[in-house]
């Protein structure tokens, strides 16, 4: 019998144990490490020698090529090739694979066709802690140029060091937003970016904990043993083709739709249609199993990001991880709540409906919180606001219809 009851939790569970995100790479065939081309149409604008640069692709979904060769002892040659995107691009050199306290070199075209370099330290993530003409980059001056061929731009450079680092930030601006401009020189916010670690001897990319992910699988898996759950998730990570703004994304849009909205429905139907028996219970662990599951989905989506980005969220992750521990608790609560005629009964009540109403409610700041820190905008707040407005006035009418039969 009490597999029975557990029917609804278990199907949602099976329905939903397998989450992915794909995206599909752009595609531009005019340049490539295996087109042989090298930069032969720029050999006479560049001015040091192309014929035996490294190649690499260091980023498939913008079609970024890096082509590099160590010219002396404390001599590296570096050309970046990208579509022209009617924006800037960016290179960064990174201390620790994130974007904050990287050294930057930003090119672009301006819309009269002219071109230009400048060096950046990022000191930050909003546009006033982007500084030009800072950073501890020492490039050649005569080396430097962005020249544009072919529909793709190629930022050039010489780098004066012993060892460029091996970590790597590269972004690309927004073509709706014009390109920096005298005299401030100040970037727009970014449209993408993306990070590497690459081995400069190999030419290979290394394993870095801030790559981006090109799928995300979560398998959740779920054994029976006795009366005990066993969860396990793998989170399993391929080559970069996703950029962080898809992850932050899922991680919002699975957080709140499970324990934003599914989670309250679920709680609003235990309480009102108790008259449907024993229907709502169906419907109640229907509604809560695949809320936990998109909300477990969506917290651990949110650790991902935390360790691939510097941002500094650690009230909002530990909120987001107590949801998830009292989510939890609810589950195991729900597999040991003893019979309807039994004296403890009335006390697994009261801790079951104080912990739901505590989840929603920290739920409801942390949503709300989350915005504010990814700077998702008012169409956010307010369509969430929008669902919370409904939910209210539901529960008010509910509320009033209940006392008044009473």
């Amino acid at each position: 019998m009490r597999l029975l009851t557990n029917l609804p939790f278990l199907v949602m569970i099976l329905a939903c144990n397998h989450l992915s995100w794909h995206m599909i790479p752009a595609q531009s065939a005019q340049d490539s490490c295996n087109s042989n081309l090298n930069l032969t149409n720029l050999n006479g604008r560049i001015l040091f020698d192309t014929s035996s640069l490294n190649c690499f692709p260091v980023w498939t979904s913008e079609n970024f090529i890096l082509r590099y060769s160590q010219a002396g002892p404390s001599l590296w040659n570096f050309v970046l090739s990208t579509p022209n995107t009617n924006s800037y691009i960016g290179m960064g050199f990174s201390p620790n694979g994130g974007m904050v306290g990287s050294s930057a070199i930003v090119g672009w075209v301006a819309r009269d066709g002219s071109t230009n370099m400048k060096r950046y330290l990022l000191n930050g993530q909003t546009p006033s802690q982007v500084v030009v003409g800072q950073g501890d980059l020492e490039i050649v001056a005569n080396t430097a140029l962005v020249l544009s061929d072919s529909s793709r731009i190629y930022m050039v450079f010489q780098l004066v060091t012993n060892q460029p680092r091996q970590q790597h930030v590269y972004s690309v601006g927004d073509s709706s937003n014009p390109p920096p401009s005298s005299p401030s020189y100040r970037l727009t916010q970014h449209r993408s970016h993306n990070a590497i670690k690459l081995n400069y001897a190999s030419g290979k990319s290394l394993s870095n904990p801030r790559n981006e992910l090109s799928d995300l699988n979560f398998f959740i898996n779920f054994d029976i043993v006795g009366c005990v759950y066993v969860y396990r998730i793998i989170g399993q990570a391929s080559r970069i083709k996703a950029p962080y703004s898809n992850l932050k994304r899922s991680h919002g849009i699975l957080n709140m739709m499970a324990w934003g909205i599914l989670i309250p429905i679920g709680t609003m139907v235990a309480r009102y249609l108790k008259h449907v028996d024993p229907l709502w219970f169906y419907v109640h662990s229907g509604i809560q199993s695949l809320g936990f599951i998109l909300g477990f989905a969506g917290v651990i989506a949110g650790v991902v990001l935390d360790n691939r980005l510097d941002a500094k969220v650690g009230k909002h992750k530990g909120l987001g991880i107590t949801i998830l521990v009292l989510g939890c608790l609810q589950v195991l609560a729900l597999l040991i709540r003893p019979s309807i005629d039994a004296k403890a009964r009335q006390y697994w009540n009261l801790y079951h409906h104080n912990v739901g109403r505590l989840i929603i409610s920290f739920a409801v700041v942390n949503i709300f919180y989350g915005i504010h820190l990814a700077k998702a905008g008012s169409s956010w707040n307010a369509g969430y606001g929008v669902v919370l407005a409904i939910f209210i006035i539901t529960i008010a009418i509910l509320e009033f219809r209940k006392l008044h039969k009473k």
